[in-house]
């Protein structure tokens, strides 16, 4: 069996050499962009037909395909009563928050009832159905953009179809709220979790899902994590807001802060590396849900999340 050989010219034209200084740090000298705060409002969901709504700033990237960060795509669904959608299956985890409504998820022979609250987890396979008896909106991320830069497409599921319901997910808050060590502690949440990844702790191998309180009056220290984070705000009253920061100073304070005012059913990106705290001035508890790419993060052990000032997690 021959082969070919190629000539030189071939096999070199696409090398290249740069002085270190001028490739080391790419994010700095601007030849890939940041991630920006972006924020997307409850208005984009609110009326019209059932449709996907991606929350996408490829432009911004400079991606070839919808994207809300680096690895990851959020969208909103809305589905009219007695109305189906499929959502494209091109991720090897999808996270279905369901934010109002009531119906079921179909993927494969597998068949998830929901309600508003109702968490739902999909590996890769089958594309899903949506299908609401009443009018629904979804909050839904996948990882489809990390796998379109690796050049791959999914072919192993990881986990399987997991549920996680109002209910519990709402008693395990409860719970952390109710404990005495509650008000030492930097926030009052709890993780989402998948016994297939004990290592890690996420609720898939590249997800990661919190849900969380933000009691009246909180003012949370100042946080980083090299994640990014698709923060969606499930409830809240005017006053709650996110203070962004690419730095703090020698005091743990933010830096020329950027306040990121919360929306019911709104969501907004948080960059990876900023310092960000969390804040309540309306009179009433609000509840949150951040969507991370700390799964492989955790996995590739570069999350790296500070805590300034504090050691208390």
């Amino acid at each position: 069996m021959s082969s070919q050989i190629e000539s030189e010219p071939a096999l070199t034209q696409d090398s290249g050499y740069l002085e270190y200084s001028k490739a080391a740090n790419p994010l700095a000298s601007g030849s890939i962009s940041p991630i920006p705060i972006v924020q997307f409002p409850a208005s984009l969901h609110a009326s019209g037909p059932s449709r996907i709504i991606p929350l996408d700033i490829s432009s911004q990237l400079g991606s070839s395909a919808p994207a809300s960060s680096a690895s990851l795509l959020a969208s909103f669904l809305r589905i009219n009563p007695n109305d189906s959608l499929a959502t494209p299956n091109r991720a090897t985890s999808h996270l279905l928050y369901a934010i109002q409504g009531r119906g079921v998820v179909r993927f494969s022979d597998t068949v998830i009832p929901y309600q508003a609250g109702d968490l739902i987890t999909l590996p890769c396979g089958p594309d899903p159905v949506v299908s609401a008896d009443e009018e629904s909106i979804f909050y839904w991320v996948n990882d489809e953009p990390l796998l379109k830069y690796l050049g791959v497409t999914a072919s192993h599921q990881r986990f399987r179809p997991t549920l996680y319901a109002k209910e519990e997910s709402q008693a395990a808050l409860a719970q952390a709220a109710a404990d005495p060590l509650a008000a030492q502690r930097s926030r009052i949440s709890v993780l989402l979790t998948n016994t297939h990844f004990p290592q890690t702790l996420t609720i898939t191998h590249v997800l990661w899902a919190m849900l969380g309180i933000l009691p009246v009056g909180a003012n949370q220290l100042p946080h980083a994590h090299k994640s990014v984070a698709l923060d969606l705000i499930i409830s809240c009253k005017p006053g709650c807001y996110t203070a962004v920061a690419e730095k703090v100073d020698s005091h743990g304070n933010l830096i020329d802060p950027i306040k990121v005012p919360w929306e019911s059913a709104g969501a907004f990106i948080t960059p990876p590396g900023w310092w960000h705290s969390h804040h309540n001035e309306s009179g009433e508890p609000a509840y949150l849900m951040p969507i991370q790419d700390a799964g492989l993060h955790t996995h590739l052990r570069t999350l790296d999340i500070q805590f300034h000032r504090s050691n208390v997690v």
